[in-house]
């Protein structure tokens, strides 16, 4: 495939995902991650990782690790990879640069540049949201080198981008403000700035900064809760941008085919649990039922004793996965097949009647079952539901899928002890 190059710079596009290691990025960080890597490869560019660690207090190789499992575990795969506390030489390089310009001073340790310019507002073209400018009086002289030694954001974050040769910035809105001091910055230089994009940020279902109750959780978390990879990409990415149609289910290669910063959103999209729900039912309902048994199998979550019976567990995925909204949901909907539930029994007399039935049983699969069932309740002239529903307190004491087919799960034998406690509890 021919590079693509950025129109303005007559380079090939390259973004970069710029987290700090100072805590595990939530889903509204990793919603600027996927933006970048979607543009990234539409426009067959490169997408770089630069963990921006100049935090020396709060910085953490923890964190560091879990930001690059929450882009593996997605698939959001990085071309580059940056560390800025290994990179404190060319800021200082840079500094020197700024100083001999006379457009820095020192103040109680600390590096200042002196904002002063000859513009009444500093403005560019936002790719979100149009032309933004800021008065230039209220940039005010601001630290680029602070006490320690470390660069502030500012500096290391313009410097970077020059010598990474990006084209694009796609952050958070959060920066906005910022923006303007940068590009103070790049005019000091000399340099080109690439384009900005500034990202709405995710709202919580009242309209206010999402919260963790609301869903402001990690990518990490919502897998550990049995959420799909491929549902989290697909809500995430259509949390604040748009495709075309009214197609609703991507695969990671169709967002990145379908990609347009130009249909990003400049409104705040909002978070909505229920949507995520959604996909991921959706996307559990995509699986066979192979993948389906391995990735409960898998599944950190799952409680159930289910080694060595490897046909039920197929038997009972197969009957329970149109109930599961996530994997979670596995160890609830079928807990019935491999102990009973608490509701309480129905008579002891339907439930003996009931247990005769059982034993009228010959072969015992799903076929037999149902055709001797059937005719029992023609038979004695029963209430069908009735006569189910008692099967299904007696075995089960719980809801279930169809009954004949939940009962050809378990054997007979078992079918038989059940029934027998029901007895004995039954009034």
């Amino acid at each position: 495939m021919k590079e693509v190059e950025d129109p303005e710079r007559g380079r090939k596009v390259r973004v970069r995902y710029a987290p700090s290691p100072t805590g595990v990025p939530h889903i509204g960080n990793i919603r600027t991650a996927l933006f970048n890597y979607l543009f990234a490869k539409k426009e067959n560019g490169n997408f770089i990782l630069r963990i921006e660690d100049t935090d020396r207090r709060r910085s953490t190789i923890e964190h560091v690790d879990k930001i690059k499992e929450s882009l593996e575990v997605l698939g959001l795969n990085w071309d580059s990879e940056y560390l800025q506390s290994q990179r404190l030489a060319i800021y200082r390089q840079h500094l020197e640069i700024l100083a001999k310009k006379r457009l820095t001073y020192q103040e109680e340790g600390a590096w200042r540049f002196k904002a002063n310019t000859d513009k009444n507002q500093i403005s560019w073209n936002d790719l979100v949201h149009g032309q933004v400018g800021f008065p230039a009086k209220i940039i005010e002289d601001f630290i680029i080198i602070k006490s320690d030694g470390f660069p502030t954001y500012h500096l290391a974050s313009v410097v970077d981008d020059h010598e990474m040769k990006i084209t694009h910035v796609m952050r958070g809105d959060e920066w906005i403000s910022s923006t303007p001091k940068h590009l103070l910055l790049y005019q000091a230089f000399g340099w080109q700035p690439p384009s900005f994009a500034h990202l709405p940020p995710i709202l919580g279902p009242s309209h206010k900064k999402l919260s963790k109750r609301d869903g402001a959780k990690s990518v990490l978390e919502y897998i550990d809760e049995g959420y799909l990879p491929q549902a989290l990409i697909n809500f995430l990415a259509l949390l604040g941008w748009a495709p075309k149609g009214d197609q609703e289910i991507f695969a990671l290669a169709d967002l990145i085919h379908e990609f347009s910063v130009t249909r990003i959103n400049k409104n705040s999209p909002i978070f909505n649990i229920e949507k995520l729900n959604w996909f991921n039912k959706k996307y559990l309902q995509k699986l066979s039922t192979e993948e389906l048994v391995e990735k409960i199998k898998k599944f950190p979550g799952t409680t159930l004793k289910m080694s060595g019976n490897e046909k039920r567990l197929t038997n009972v995925i197969s009957l329970v996965r149109d109930r599961l909204v996530t994997l979670a949901d596995f160890d609830q909907v079928a807990s019935i097949f491999f102990t009973k539930g608490k509701l309480e029994p129905p008579s002891k007399s339907k439930i003996q009647n009931a247990k005769k039935a059982i034993l009228s049983v010959g072969t015992w699969d799903e076929q037999s079952i149902t055709q001797r069932l059937n005719n029992w309740i023609t038979v004695n002239k029963l209430d069908p539901a009735d006569f189910k529903n008692t099967l299904r307190l007696a075995v089960f004491a719980d809801n279930t899928p169809p009954i004949y087919q939940s009962l050809a799960v378990l054997t007979k034998e078992e079918v038989i002890v059940r029934i027998n406690d029901a007895v004995k509890k039954a009034k």
